[in-house]
């Protein structure tokens, strides 16, 4: 009878116990889930802002920013690096939905007061970050392409984002690049790449500014990066890349020039790749 008794107890215990791993598993999966979904409003409240522009607004059906920032596992209170913004296509997005929660580093080229590519770009970007409420919050570091360049200070970014931007560093470019992020990244962070991607057998001569995704992957661990995922969400299967990228829209290069075929196309294919920077 003792022996029944005590079995009974210990099944009893198991049980118990199982139900209430099982109870804090969905009580943790309903946690994350709610934030995925509050963190998804955000960028949806900061993709539909009155201070982006029509002509920005249109080039969402290609660049897919919600998806693609949620594949990167983007969250409001996070502290964010975007490398080289450019025009600030994304920092319209990233600057309000992190603004007051988060951190956004905007590492571009520094201003060196020459009249060149670089340094025009870099008081463009000052000028438009000044022109709006929106982004007075984000802090503006100096990034010299194949230099060591300081993203954000050492170990503090959540995650570190760069958007069709490999092709204009070549390789030299790119393997520095990524060192510079794994510097500024926290353990566990997040590395984000989305760029033009190169075909298996395409010729690469031909399709100038795409980027094969196997060397990708092979520079970012080689900077100690894992390799995380990728994801289609920025693929366009309409582009064969039997061109220079710039050829097609938004730049379309070629001008009139067989306009309809490329405006067909669409941009161009991308590969979203995910890379993580390991715990230990």
């Amino acid at each position: 009878m003792t022996i029944k008794t005590n079995t009974l107890k210990s099944i009893a215990i198991a049980v118990t116990l199982s139900c209430g791993a099982l109870s804090l598993s969905a009580t943790a999966h309903d946690t994350h889930a709610h934030e995925n979904m509050a963190s998804s409003k955000v960028l949806e409240n900061a993709v539909s802002g009155d201070h982006r522009t029509a002509e920005n607004k249109a080039r969402d059906q290609y660049r897919h920013p919600v998806e693609t920032l949620n594949f990167f596992g983007f969250m409001p209170n996070m502290t964010v690096v975007e490398i080289t913004p450019g025009s600030g296509w994304y920092t319209e997005i990233l600057a309000p939905a992190l603004k007051g929660t988060g951190k956004l580093y905007g590492a571009h080229y520094p201003d060196t007061g020459e009249d060149n590519y670089y340094s025009n770009s870099r008081k463009k970007l000052v000028k438009k970050l000044a022109s709006d409420v929106v982004f007075s919050e984000v802090v503006l570091t100096d990034f010299t392409p194949r230099q060591e360049s300081q993203l954000a200070p050492q170990g503090t970014a959540d995650l570190v984002l760069t958007f069709r931007n490999l092709h204009n560093w070549k390789d030299a470019g790119v393997e520095q690049v990524f060192k510079d992020a794994f510097n500024a990244l926290k353990p566990g962070g997040v590395l984000g790449v989305v760029e033009h991607r190169l075909p298996a057998g395409a010729d690469a001569k031909v399709a100038v500014g795409y980027v094969a995704e196997a060397n990708t992957i092979k520079q970012a661990k080689a900077a100690g990066f894992r390799f995380v995922a990728s994801s289609e969400i920025n693929a366009n299967p309409k582009d064969l890349a039997q061109y220079k990228v710039w050829t097609l829209p938004p730049s379309l290069a070629l001008k009139d020039k067989d306009r309809a075929k490329y405006l067909a196309i669409g941009e161009s294919d991308r590969m979203t790749l995910k890379f993580v920077k390991p715990a230990k």
